[in-house]
Formats: C-alpha cells, sequence, structure tokens
C-alpha cells in the first residue's frame, strides 16, 4: 500500500467527489477490499489502513457497504476457504438451516441486503454465500436511511463452507471496530460543518462562532471527535497488532466503540444546536452525519452492550489487572 498520507489523500479525493460512481472508484482503487490478500483479490492493506479510510468515509457520510464488504464480508469468505465475488458485499451471523445444498431461514436488518452482489451470513456450522437470485428482498431502513433489509432464503445454494473456529467472535469485533471508526468520522464531519456555519451565520451583526456560548459548545464537540478517533484509531492498532482473535484486542474494540457511541449523541446535540432549525430539514447535508451517528451508536452492539463487556472482563481480571488493561502496558 502507499503511505499512510498517500492513502487519507486518496481516500478525501474520492469521497468528496459526490457526483461520481463512487463503487465502481472504490474497486478499481482497491479501496473496497483493502484488508483482503493480494492473493485473493484484495490490495494486502492493514487494519489500520482501513480504519484510516473508514473514518473518511464516515466523515463523508459514504453511501457504500464499504465495512461490510472489506472488513466482514471478504474477511468471512476467505477464512472459509470461499472465494470473493466483485461487487458490493454485506456479512451477517444469523441462524440458517442448511442441509443438503439447501438453505432455508430469514435474516433481518441484513445492511445493504438489496444492492449486495453477495451475502456472506454466518451459521452456527457453516458460511454460506448467497446471491441475488437466491433471495427474497424486503426493503427497510435505519434512521440514518441506510439499507437495513429482510431476506429471505429458500433454495439450493452451492457456496457453502464449514464455519471456521472463532468465527463468531471475530465476526462481531470486526463489526464493532469497523462501526467505531465510521462513528468517528461520522462525528468529525458534523464538527467540521459546524465550525464552518457557525463563522458564516451571521446574528446580532457578527458571526455566531465568536460568541463565547457556541465556541464553548464547540470547543466541547472537538473534545468528544478527539476523543472517538483516538479510541477507534487505537482500537484499529492492537488488532492489527494483536490479531482479532486476542483478549487485548476485544477490551480496545469494546472501549472505542462504547466511546464512540456515546461521543455520537453530544456531537450530534452540539451541531443540531450550533445550526438550528436549518439542521433539521432534508435540504442540509448536516442530517446525513447526524442520523448516522443516531443510527450507528446502536448498531453492532450499543454503549451498554460494550460496557457490560468491559465491566465483564475487569471483574473477572482483578483488581492487579486493571493498570495494565487500561494502559496496554504488563
Amino acid at each position: 500500500m502507499s503511505s499512510d498520507s498517500d492513502l487519507l489523500d486518496l481516500a478525501e479525493s474520492i469521497f468528496a467527489d459526490t457526483g461520481a460512481d463512487l463503487w465502481k472508484t472504490l474497486e478499481e482503487t482497491g479501496l473496497a477490499r483493502l484488508t483482503l490478500p493480494e492473493s485473493a483479490g484484495g490490495s494486502g492493506g492493514t487494519l489500520t489502513d482501513a480504519a484510516a479510510v473508514l473514518q473518511v468515509a464516515g466523515a463523508h457520510a459514504a453511501p457504500v457497504p464499504l465495512a461490510e464488504t472489506d472488513l466482514l464480508a471478504a474477511w468471512l469468505l476467505h477464512a472459509a476457504g470461499l472465494s470473493v465475488p466483485t461487487g458490493p458485499l454485506t456479512a451477517v451471523a444469523g441462524d440458517l438451516h442448511v442441509a443438503d445444498g439447501r438453505v432455508t431461514g430469514t435474516l433481518t436488518r441484513v445492511p445493504w441486503g438489496r444492492t449486495a452482489a453477495g451475502i456472506a451470513v454466518l451459521t452456527p456450522s457453516h458460511v454460506v454465500l448467497l446471491t441475488p437470485g437466491q433471495v427474497t428482498v424486503t426493503e427497510g431502513t435505519n434512521l440514518g436511511e441506510e439499507p437495513r433489509d429482510t431476506v429471505t432464503v429458500d433454495a439450493d445454494v452451492p457456496t457453502t463452507a464449514d464455519a471456521p473456529a472463532g468465527a463468531a467472535d471475530e465476526l462481531r469485533l470486526r463489526a464493532a471496530l469497523g462501526r467505531a471508526q465510521l462513528l468517528a468520522g461520522a462525528a468529525r464531519g458534523a464538527l467540521a460543518r459546524s465550525v464552518q456555519y457557525a463563522g458564516e451565520r451571521v446574528q446580532f451583526g457578527r458571526p455566531i462562532g465568536r460568541f463565547q456560548a457556541v465556541q464553548q459548545q464547540l470547543a466541547l464537540a472537538a473534545a468528544e471527535v478527539a476523543a472517538a478517533g483516538a479510541a477507534a484509531s487505537a482500537a484499529a492498532s492492537t488488532a492489527e497488532r494483536d490479531g482479532c482473535g486476542a483478549a487485548s484486542t476485544a477490551f480496545a474494540v469494546a472501549a472505542a466503540k462504547a466511546r464512540a457511541g456515546e461521543s455520537a449523541g453530544e456531537v450530534a446535540r452540539i451541531a443540531h444546536q450550533v445550526h438550528g432549525a436549518i439542521g433539521v430539514t432534508r435540504e442540509h447535508d448536516l442530517r446525513l452525519l447526524t442520523t448516522r451517528l443516531w443510527a450507528w451508536r446502536d448498531e453492532d452492539g450499543s454503549e451498554a452492550y460494550w460496557q457490560a463487556q468491559l465491566g465483564a472482563t475487569v471483574t473477572a481480571a482483578g483488581p492487579d489487572a486493571l493498570w495494565p488493561l487500561v494502559t496496554g502496558m504488563p
């Protein structure tokens, strides 16, 4: 892969171009399957590479299943020894019935199910690749108006494999890791728009950004953005260093998703306070970010869920292990 700065410049140029065929560009530049090994058709990038790109995607509210394709579906299919198809992909865990080559069952809230060229499903015993001709899709959305569809299958599905050991835990962590990056990016995007608006909106003869109360709120939002970004980036670095199956990674991802979720609520609140009524209109692009912040904080585990995981880990480890857990130092 290119240097970190080159990668960020590339991502910024791609996601900022709203008139482009975004998914086609992601495929052509190798970002769609960034962490998939080159031997499997990917770019051979790292998890920290993917984290940086996902944060940029989140900052631009990019309407593409990037985390679902790269971190989840491509990884799961490759880990199971299956070929990774081209096109946008998605992945979920579900209790489908698999017997004698036939797959039946229903999956709910499948991200981007209607647009996916393939849906990788992790059942308790199998990895199944569903294609559009094998499924019936009932469309639904999350609060950010992203596809969260119901997918029903009752068909012969030749593309199946045994589920890899530990796949369920890793899929759950990868999903939360990707969502934390998107949350951190969306929070940064909402802050940037708020700072810009505060400099443009004139009230009582001067930009509202010169009022101390507004400055204080923007400073609070900036602190939340910094905290979310730091936690999300640290989790990606830990996962890259120790592997997604490591206990240290589980702890870091739990902390990142919980912290990014907390930041999401505060940043969205402040952004709408700064923008006033215009920020809630469909004509203003702030809503693309804040509705995603509200939706994503509950997807792939809410703050309460991941905070409970953190608490259980700390309690089980005992008082002497608290400092090493928090700092990552022995």
